[in-house]
């Protein structure tokens, strides 16, 4: 089955509890936090303490953390402790190597993510250590991007390289796409505003979920 990944970020700011709230009961299988420091990416968003108030709250849904921060090691410890139950961090920044490391330790599901134009073999010494890969299919920073289709081609060489976790995507990704995603081998869809912005969205997870 295909699962959905909602992305808080694309939520009403003053309305984030209730918007966690409605995306379990439309039946999504995770909650999406894009976490970003205004220096690896230009934008800056959520704190530990917005995870944990909302984790406290709203314990029924996988919260699946996404470090968009120039020193991600230092911040695993922090999102742990707020109930991260997936903590995905950047090939590209900075300690990504000891970042990893402390996520195993923690018992958390360890994630990579990589830019459009981050080639997956940076990641082949890594793979056996990896329950999730996110490609991103827009440059992270900022939501309502097109997305990227070239990047959907990692997803086969991940499997090629022998990654056998889940491939996850975020990026421009609504029900216009989805299905493109799912044949290019992309178990886990990040959707945004396609999904905070539709009619119904129940339907949109069931639909998700047909795929």
């Amino acid at each position: 089955m295909t699962k959905l990944s909602p992305s808080i970020l694309a939520a009403d700011p003053l309305r984030l509890g209730q918007a966690a709230r409605m995306a379990i009961e439309a039946g999504c299988d995770e909650l999406h936090f894009d976490v970003m420091d205004g220096h690896f990416v230009p934008n800056l968003t959520f704190g530990p303490h917005i995870l944990k108030a909302m984790k406290q709250e709203l314990p029924g849904i996988v919260y699946d953390v996404h470090l968009m921060l120039d020193n991600p090691a230092d911040f695993v410890d922090p999102f742990c402790d707020a109930g991260a139950d997936i903590l995905t961090v950047h090939a590209e920044a900075e300690g990504f190597d000891r970042a990893l490391a402390r996520i195993r330790e923690r018992g958390v599901q360890a994630g990579a993510s990589v830019r459009p134009a981050t080639p997956v073999e940076c990641l082949r010494a890594v793979v056996g250590q990896l329950d999730r890969v996110l490609l991103m299919t827009v440059n992270p920073g900022f939501g309502g991007q097109k997305l990227i289709p070239e990047v959907l081609e990692k997803a086969g060489q991940l499997r090629e390289m022998g990654f056998a976790g889940e491939i996850e995507a975020d990026g421009g990704i609504s029900e216009n796409n989805a299905a493109m995603l799912r044949e290019a081998g992309i178990g886990v869809l990040v959707m945004g505003t396609g999904f905070f912005r539709a009619n119904d969205p129940s339907e949109v997870v069931r639909r998700v979920h047909a795929l």
